[in-house]
């Protein structure tokens, strides 16, 4: 039976640029760096001679538990992998969703560094749980889908 996560992981093409992305734009904090080019690793990843760059990043002020981060990049140094289609319609295709606080602000400073955006500005919600909030899908710099989500205002808040 599962009793929790221990992080999200995404494979990338280089881990210098999405450590940059992820951390100066985003705000994440590198919790951990390490090369990965063992026999256990190439037992776990099940290719021979896997050759891995691993970055490890947690949210400021957030206890991640155990694990002490939430979402962690590889870069497969070897074997080296293909780019694939990353469109979210695709079946294995996932995406992870950022809370903020003022997702517009984050729009508008996001938008201003470059970052390519799924819509034209933050969608308004208007049905289902989450009504009154705000949401929009981004792209990082492998094109891997990242969502800014702002919740509803709470009434008597």
């Amino acid at each position: 039976m599962v009793k929790g996560i221990w992080h999200f992981s995404f494979t990338v093409k280089d881990i210098e640029k999405s450590k940059r992305f992820y951390s100066d734009l985003l705000g994440l904090e590198v919790v951990h760096e390490q090369v990965q080019n063992n026999e256990y690793t190439s037992k776990l990843v099940n290719y021979e001679n896997a050759h891995l760059k691993v970055v490890m990043f947690g949210i400021p002020n957030v206890d991640h538990g155990v694990s002490g981060h939430v979402i962690e990049l590889v870069e497969y140094v070897n074997p080296v992998g293909n780019d694939i289609e990353l469109e979210t319609k695709n079946t294995g295709v996932g995406h992870i969703a950022f809370v903020v606080e003022d997702i517009h602000q984050e729009f508008n400073r996001l938008v201003a560094a470059g970052v390519k955006f799924k819509a034209e500005e933050p969608i308004s919600i208007v049905a289902g749980r989450n009504k009154g909030g705000y949401t929009i899908y981004f792209y990082d710099p492998d094109g891997i889908t990242l969502e800014l989500f702002q919740p509803p205002k709470q009434s008597g808040v």
